[in-house]
């Protein structure tokens, strides 16, 4: 059986029998579209609305953005690839958006900062949701994010695609859940990419067509700096420079740790950890405004084995094929798997038995060739979990990446950053979601909100 057609079986088979991780069959979208509101209209938000536009009948509502010239060329493009007779209500407010209770899916697209009052506040206007990971900033907002689709009785798939991905759906088929691995003891999960923004722009004037405070939200209300951006001439925060400040979010461990550490659970079908540390800080690249760490490690322990995580943002990479990856050891072999490809190499072999690579389907969809920012290599994996979400709609059910495994991938990650930030190792009682004899970390798993803005949790 070759690799296309062992997807096909594989999914078609466990897309039957009801069971998560492959791609989810769909029936139901050919009887009506869905009508779907937008929060967030930069690059991932359309990204991942032309995704679903590509799979399923989508009446697209309602677009909200603060950046107006970002939203009109939103709206421009994807009415365009909607084939719409008309363009979408535009929204500059996000809470404008859901009073008017006409989305039957509303993705949350925001910087992380923003991610849980739009998302709790959809649930409560009788939205499904669509949110990006990590879920939120503090563990205390996650929580209420998941209390709030279970009080609702909503569908909420996070955006954490790994799941969803055909290639690493086909390693944990044939690799893990066959016992090739044997007993599985460590895992190793990093981050190697240069993706710390080290510039040093002046505080500059707020353009006429961007509200700041809006933008800013909750978090703290920063000195307006950013990188210029000659086609709009101006300086927009917004655009990719808020990941270099812990103010809106958690850094690479947020941002990248979820990714990998989110889909070995996912793999091999691990809960909550049960003891988090780490440690690291700025220790190269020290001449930036950005603060977040260009370096840190964690340990993430579970019952009966140990992940680890590392990032620089600096120097090399230790494996040159695999700089965002996780390497998961059992005593019969290795597993090495990545956003691009896996391996399995036989205990005592440094040859692979087992391979696959990303699926690229530009035969079917020969509009992903040319999409501007697009990561190819991610297509087939947002198509996938649209169905699958479009699925756990139709039949009411949980979604391959359910809020409550974003909560946990996201909470165990913001835990690490507490960790360092405390400096000791934190005993986690997620019953609780408490940290075990620590009330000073206990404290940081809830961030001050800037007034008028109100937590979640209270």
């Amino acid at each position: 059986m070759n690799r296309r057609d062992f997807l096909s079986a594989s999914a078609a088979g466990l897309a039957a029998s009801g069971l998560p991780g492959a791609p989810a069959l769909f029936a139901g979208a050919a009887q009506k579209p869905v009508r779907v509101g937008l929060i967030g209209t930069g690059w991932y938000g359309k990204c991942s609305l032309f995704r679903l536009i590509q799979v399923a009948p989508v009446e697209i509502v309602s677009l909200c953005d603060v950046d107006q010239k970002m939203l009109a060329e939103a709206a421009d493009l994807l009415t365009a690839r909607a084939k719409a007779p008309k363009k979408p209500r535009l929204y500059d407010d996000y809470r404008k958006l859901l009073n008017e209770k006409d989305c039957d899916v509303v993705m949350v697209e925001t910087p992380d900062h923003w991610h849980a009052l739009p998302m709790i506040a959809a649930c409560e206007a009788g939205a499904d949701v669509w949110v990006q990971k990590p879920i939120s900033v503090d563990v205390l907002e996650g929580k209420a994010m998941l209390d709030a689709a279970r009080k609702h009785n909503k569908v909420v798939q996070v955006v954490t695609q790994r799941r969803s991905t055909p290639h690493l759906a086909e390693a944990r088929d044939r690799v893990i859940k066959e016992g090739k691995l044997g007993k599985v003891g460590h895992v190793e999960i990093c981050c190697y990419y240069h993706m710390r923004n080290n510039d040093n722009p002046p505080e500059t004037a707020v353009p006429d067509f961007f509200d700041y405070p809006m933008w800013t939200g909750p978090a703290p209300l920063r000195p307006y700096d950013a990188p210029f951006y000659p086609d709009l001439k101006a300086n927009l925060p917004h655009r990719r420079w808020w990941r270099a400040f812990m103010e809106y979010g958690n850094g690479i461990v947020g941002d990248m740790c979820i990714h990998m550490l989110d889909m070995v659970r996912w793999m091999l079908d691990l809960g909550w950890p049960t003891r988090v540390s780490s440690g690291g800080g700025v220790f190269v690249q020290k001449g930036a405004k950005s603060n977040i760490t260009d370096t840190q490690s964690a340990t993430f322990e579970f019952p009966g084995l140990t992940v680890t995580w590392q990032h620089r943002t600096w120097g090399s990479t230790p494996d040159p094929d695999y700089p965002w990856a996780a390497f998961i050891y059992g005593d019969k072999g290795t597993l090495k798997a990545s956003v691009n490809k896996y391996e399995f190499f036989p205990a005592g072999s440094n040859k692979p038995t087992l391979s696959g690579t990303a699926l690229f389907e530009e035969d079917k969809y020969p509009e992903d060739k040319t999409e501007k920012d697009l990561e190819r290599h991610v297509a087939s994996a947002l198509r996938r979990h649209w169905r699958d979400f479009l699925k756990a709609r139709e039949e009411r059910g949980r979604p391959v990446a359910d809020i409550e495994q974003g909560h946990i991938s996201s909470a165990s990650c913001i835990l690490a950053n507490v960790s360092q930030q405390v400096g000791r190792a934190i005993t986690w009682d997620a019953e609780k979601h408490q940290c075990v004899g620590d009330p000073e970390a206990t404290k940081l798993l809830k961030r001050p909100y800037r007034a008028p803005w109100v937590h979640p949790a209270g």
